[in-house]
């Protein structure tokens, strides 16, 4: 008698683990976070992207420039996050011009603190800027 009461027991854990595991995908959990150097060649990538998308919407006359990173934070699930902090300084070239360009001084003079997130699949070379957030500095 006690076999038949099993089927449905087992047909309700196997629905309970489907919702489960529906909620966890939805959920995005991260397989990794951690703090990744500045030198690892994606983050390399990854910064040189940021500093040409932020030159590209600027409606500032000048480019800007990366002074420092502070810090990167790597975040791994379907894809990669960088969540990247880090100060930029207005140069003296020209958008559109060479980016290694020296800083402004005097009156032009003009630092801002970023902090980006980015989507990137390094392996396709796709990145998108997740969300952006620049402050004077």
């Amino acid at each position: 008698m006690a076999r038949p009461r099993q089927g449905p027991r087992l047909l309700l854990a196997i629905v309970g683990a489907l919702v489960a595991l529906t909620y966890q995908t939805r959920k995005k959990t991260f397989i990794r976070v951690q703090e990744v150097p500045v030198s690892d060649p994606t983050v390399e990538n990854t910064l040189d992207f940021v500093t040409e998308d932020f030159n590209k919407k600027s409606k500032d006359t000048y480019n800007f420039r990366i002074v420092r990173v502070l810090k990167v934070l790597e975040r791994l699930t379907d894809h990669m996050e960088y969540h990247v902090t880090l100060e930029m300084q207005r140069t003296v070239c020209l958008r559109m011009e060479a980016n290694n360009c020296s800083f402004q001084e005097g009156e032009l003079y003009k630092k801002i603190d970023c902090f980006f997130s980015v989507f990137v699949i390094p392996w396709f070379e796709k990145y998108k800027i997740l969300t952006k957030n620049c402050t004077d500095g």
